[in-house]
């Protein structure tokens, strides 16, 4: 739970194959790719590797900053996400001019076309704004996702030692969407430091630092995408959750992300999707006495009881004046640039700050109280991309009111995995810190209540005449189509 384990750190410290874009690509997770540490696969399009041919990229040694680490982590030598992904690889695909991927066979975010030269911007909406169509669909996907193994992707079960340094690779095969549930898991996990019950919890290379946003960023950015490559709709974005204010767990529906079950509380609503869907990388206890790695195995059922939570943690869900005092933090991060910032907008979104009581961010974990409270698991529940996608645009709120230069981004003596150049565990393409930190508007997407203009919507649900979508506070203004299935934008 959330409270256990995620502030226990905080004390101490069917199947069809489609495609995926993170981790570990299938094509590198071989001996000779491990043996050769060298992850150069081959892009499709040209048959070389890298795209080289065709001017994407080039397959080159991976450079990587020994600036200074905070104190937080004192070892070397030990954890596999170390200066990474130098432990597995040294030589990547670096990609040239717009492309992006393991072999630059993709657009960077926010290009498409062949040669990824058209700009287009897409536009993440508040769930609640979307047609019962919409969330129909919004749930169709995830649970598409959830239930189709990813081909180009697998999940590390055993340390590189584990694998004899490359000569026993150790992966295991994981749908679409459980790859991002790990992804969550092995950047937040304790460092395995050897033998059973010998770990390091004081370290996460995406959490309790300035990476916290954003790693989060790339994060929602890839699962996006792969969203839309699965199926094929490529205007789909991921909707947030507003929960300013909220009294409760307004998302908790059938019609969105499950009801509470009347036969136990702690259960998703047999009437939702959600219900069947089993929870992996859930038991980070288990992993540090064991001294292991999740092994991608499922461990039960998606657990929730929100608002039957420990009390003395989290009072309530944030207010508006809460979110808006936190946009109005100057400073990106301050002091140490951990836990204890104070005065750190980071800090404070991410929750922590000198109370013992938790808020923002981190109050919304704990007061889900089931899979979602556990730092390493919380990507199980589906909530969580909802969550972060509001996160991430209070995180944008900050950018366009500061306008901050790169430089105010901490570049070394951040705790391990936050200084500015680190490159972000464990994305495979390659992405360093710093180049999220900057506005969605140059990574093509936008928040709906962000708009300079303002943008007409309506969604047919079959059957029913006029718009069935409704919007307040100027996010979309939705008007009677013109003939059906017609979006209007008004300047």
């Amino acid at each position: 739970m959330y409270s256990n384990l995620f502030y226990k750190s905080h004390v101490f410290f069917l199947q069809c194959v489609r495609f995926s874009q993170q981790q570990f690509p299938r094509l590198c997770a071989t001996t000779e790719a491990l043996l050769s540490k060298e992850c150069c696969p081959v892009w499709e399009g040209d048959g070389s590797a890298c795209g080289a041919s065709s001017g994407r990229g080039f397959c080159r040694d991976v450079e990587v900053s020994d600036l200074p680490n905070g104190m937080n982590y004192p070892f070397s030598g030990l954890d596999d996400r170390e200066r990474w992904p130098l432990v597995f690889y040294n030589r990547t695909c670096q990609c040239a001019s717009n492309y992006m991927g393991f072999n630059c066979g993709e657009c960077q975010f926010g290009l498409f076309g062949a040669k990824c030269e058209e700009r287009r911007e897409s536009v993440r909406r508040n769930v609640f704004h979307l047609s019962a169509a919409e969330r129909r669909k919004l749930i169709s996907y995830l649970n598409l996702a959830k239930h189709t193994f990813s081909q180009d992707y697998v999940i590390a079960t055993g340390t590189y030692r584990e694998m004899n340094n490359g000569s026993t690779p150790l992966f295991s095969d994981v749908s679409t969407y459980d790859v991002f549930v790990w992804m969550h898991y092995y950047v937040s996990r304790n460092a395995l430091l050897g033998g059973p019950g010998n770990v390091w919890t004081d370290v996460d290379f995406a959490h309790w630092a300035p990476a916290f946003l954003p790693w989060h960023r790339v994060y929602l950015l890839h699962w996006e995408r792969e969203i839309r490559k699965l199926t094929g709709d490529f205007e789909f974005s991921i909707p947030y959750w507003d929960w300013r204010d909220a009294q409760g767990c307004d998302v908790c529906t059938d019609d969105l992300m499950g009801a509470q079950s009347p036969r136990d509380p702690n259960l998703i609503s047999p009437a939702s999707v959600f219900s069947s869907w089993r929870v992996m990388c859930s038991r980070a206890e288990d992993y540090s006495v064991r001294g292991v790695l999740c092994d991608g195995n499922y461990e039960g059922p998606l657990l929730r009881n929100p608002g039957n939570h420990n009390h003395n943690l989290v009072a309530r869900l944030p207010t508006a004046a809460e979110v808006e005092f936190t946009v109005s933090l100057r400073d990106y991060d301050t002091g140490s640039m951990d836990r204890s910032a104070n005065f750190s907008f980071r800090n404070t979104l991410e929750g922590l700050g000198n109370s013992r009581e938790m808020g923002m961010h981190a109050s919304l974990h704990i007061f889900m109280n089931g899979s979602m409270s556990s730092v390493q698991g919380s990507a199980n529940d589906p909530i969580f991309l909802l969550h972060h996608a509001y996160v991430d645009s209070i995180y944008e709120q900050w950018l366009r009111r500061h306008a901050p230069e790169q430089t105010h981004y901490p570049e070394f003596n951040a705790p391990i995995g936050h200084n500015r150049q680190y490159h972000m565990v464990p994305f495979i393409p390659l992405h360093r810190n710093i180049e999220y930190f900057t506005s969605s508007k140059e990574l093509g997407y936008q928040y709906s209540y962000m708009l300079s203009s303002v943008i007409c919507i309506c969604d047919y649900d079959p059957g029913v005449l006029g718009c069935v979508a409704m919007a307040t506070q100027g996010e979309e203004i939705i008007v009677p189509p013109t003939r059906e299935g017609t979006s209007h934008h008004q300047q």
